[in-house]
């Protein structure tokens, strides 16, 4: 733990321990130029308990077993929102066929959507499963939402996401400012913003459920 960190834990449970109100306490670490989410991080290490001397709660560490969940959860959301993304689209290519396109690969039309709707069958279950186990943990032990794994790869998500969104309004508005809008190309578009968009808003307010709970 960096020393700053350390001085600023000892800070608190002294006043604490002095009887200062965790309000108070708050209060003259912000006044002091510490970040709100330093000065409550710090706070949260002590339970918020009657007791004569600051009571320390567990600190949470990180096992093999939950980075190996959050792996699998996240790859399998991953797989699961492009290839159900690849397997509209080769639905919209074949409800609005473009004559004038060439596309060229190794795989058939039917072939990839044979790939696509076979790859979201697997990992969209086990996205399911492996979900559902993580937050009946989290539910368990409310503490494990502070996991480090969980947290960069939510917020790598959240990227990602907005990415695609971004990425999906602008191509949208160079295509309309240039006259190709098509229902074709239209499907598309909003294929790629349902897809990125209810991914980024679900964490978005799983992220905020969690500040409020805090």
């Amino acid at each position: 733990m960096p020393s700053g960190i350390q001085e600023l834990e000892t800070f608190v449970r002294s006043a604490l321990a002095k009887g200062s109100t965790r309000q108070s306490v708050e209060k003259v670490l912000l006044d002091a130029g510490w970040s709100g989410e330093q000065a409550r991080s710090a706070l949260a290490a002590f339970a918020d308990v009657e007791f004569p001397v600051p009571v320390p709660k567990p600190r949470l560490y990180l096992s093999a077993r939950e980075a190996f969940l959050y792996l699998i959860l996240f790859t399998t959301l991953y797989l699961s929102a492009y290839y159900f993304g690849c397997l509209l689209f080769e639905f919209v290519n074949r409800a609005f066929p473009d004559p004038a396109a060439t596309e060229y690969s190794w795989q058939t039309p039917m072939e990839r959507i044979r790939w696509a709707a076979s790859s979201v069958v697997v990992a969209f279950p086990i996205f399911l499963f492996v979900s559902r186990r993580v937050y009946r943990e989290l539910a368990r032990n409310p503490v494990k939402r502070l996991s480090a794994v969980r947290r960069w790869l939510t917020y790598l998500t959240l990227f990602v996401a907005a990415g695609f969104l971004i990425g999906d309004l602008t191509t949208l508005v160079y295509n309309a400012l240039g006259g190709e809008l098509t229902i074709r190309f239209l499907l598309k578009v909003i294929i790629v913003g349902a897809i990125a968009g209810a991914v980024f808003g679900f964490y978005i307010w799983d992220l905020q459920r969690e500040e409020h709970e805090a």
